[in-house]
């Protein structure tokens, strides 16, 4: 079997890159279980509205959450189940005892 090409690799690199931020990773999580709005995210993470709408903008970048616009604001949430089961699986091995 064939390692992945290098526009693939590249861009799992910078997937992996963009979650080395705790803040950027809280925002990311915040999103897994349905729609949420900004100021929603910043109340949840302690993190600033604009440091969030920061954040979100980088993650819309790389295809892990996405945005639907109701009336004046925008609800975000993980893209898609990939994005959703990586992040839950990393969390459980996190917790895993040796």
């Amino acid at each position: 079997m064939n390692g992945p090409d290098d526009t693939r690799l590249a861009f799992l690199a910078e997937t992996f890159r963009l979650l080395g931020d705790p803040t950027r990773l809280r925002v990311l999580l915040t999103c897994l279980d349905g729609p949420v709005a900004v100021g929603e995210i910043a109340r949840r993470t302690g993190a600033s509205q604009p440091l969030v709408s920061h954040h979100l903008r980088l993650l819309r970048g790389a295809r892990l959450v996405r945005g639907q616009r109701q009336a004046r604001q925008v609800f975000y949430e993980a893209d898609d189940a990939h994005v959703r089961d990586m992040l839950r699986d990393m969390l459980d091995h996190a917790g895993e005892h040796d």
